[in-house]
């Protein structure tokens, strides 16, 4: 299908993008790798009348370390996150999870900064970050700011972000020494997850869970931790009992959504299923 017209406009700078934004704020979108944006587009699903492509803005596509954390600029690309030697000592949660996404084709387009910005209740990315306790960087027309990952995200394809505003990067901790996996369960023909786990564990010497983060994504309206599943986990060794104790407190609350790959009771079951998975997968390295 081909898509609405609408006027399109590069800009070489963070600066530059957030004026073209402040001024269509009511009909703009921004283009960053493409992967979500234009399929909506040719779809006639999202009509924007202004497009602002970011991808040429240099200086956004770098992978750094700044102290004990690793700040990823809003264009690096999911392939990037795979293939990083960086990202694969200290992070390797990203690029367990950049594997994960479509294909090669979609993974050498698509960028973080895209991935967190769509808000896309199905997506890889916003899981990890937030099993991360990652922070967002936007810029916009009133400077800048940074935002907790478990904060950004508010529901189905919708965010904190301004209309004026743009993730220009987003930060993560170094884990070394912690365990983390990334697994889900998605239709081969869209790979998109019908439920997503990221685990994050940390163990003392004794082999005891002092740390436990999860995030799940694609059976509710937004990605989200399951506080309860978290504290099952911590102060205790993880044994088979307790772990499926966490993998059962992982939906309790939650409004599961069905549609065609699921009912919500198949999707809760699978959900519980899959947490156990993850934090099995995370112990085993």
């Amino acid at each position: 299908m081909i898509p609405g017209s609408f006027e399109y406009f590069a800009p070489r700078s963070v600066s530059d993008a957030i004026k073209l934004l402040a001024a269509h704020r009511d009909d703009v979108k921004i283009l960053s790798g493409g992967q979500s944006l234009l399929p909506l587009m040719k779809m006639r699903l999202s009509k924007p009348g202004y497009i602002v492509d970011i991808g040429k803005i240099s200086g956004l596509d770098s992978i750094v370390e700044e102290g004990n954390s690793l700040i990823l600029g809003a264009l690096v690309t999911q392939a990037q996150m795979e293939y990083s030697d960086l990202l694969q000592k200290r992070c390797p949660l990203l690029p367990q999870t950049a594997t994960t996404i479509a294909d090669v084709q979609i993974r050498n387009r698509g960028t973080i900064g895209g991935s967190v910005a769509h808000a896309d209740p199905a997506g890889d990315i916003p899981a990890a970050i937030m099993a991360l306790d990652a922070e967002i960087k936007v810029a916009g027309s009133s400077g800048e700011r940074w935002i907790k990952a478990d904060e950004f995200f508010l529901g189905l394809l919708m965010s904190v972000l301004e209309p004026d505003e743009i993730v220009t990067a987003v930060k993560v901790p170094a884990t070394d020494g912690e365990k983390t996996a990334y697994l889900k369960a998605a239709p081969r023909s869209s790979g998109f997850a019908v439920v997503g786990v990221a685990a994050r564990l940390a163990l003392d010497a004794s082999g005891t869970c002092i740390r436990a983060a999860l995030g799940i994504t694609g059976i509710t309206d937004k990605a989200y931790r399951p506080r309860r599943a978290e504290e099952t986990l911590t102060g205790k060794k993880l044994d088979t009992k307790t772990i499926e104790e966490a993998a059962a407190e992982s939906t309790r609350n939650i409004d599961v959504i069905e549609d065609i790959n699921g009912s919500s009771e198949y999707r809760t079951h699978l959900t519980q299923v899959y947490v156990a998975r993850a934090i099995e997968a995370a112990l085993q390295g």
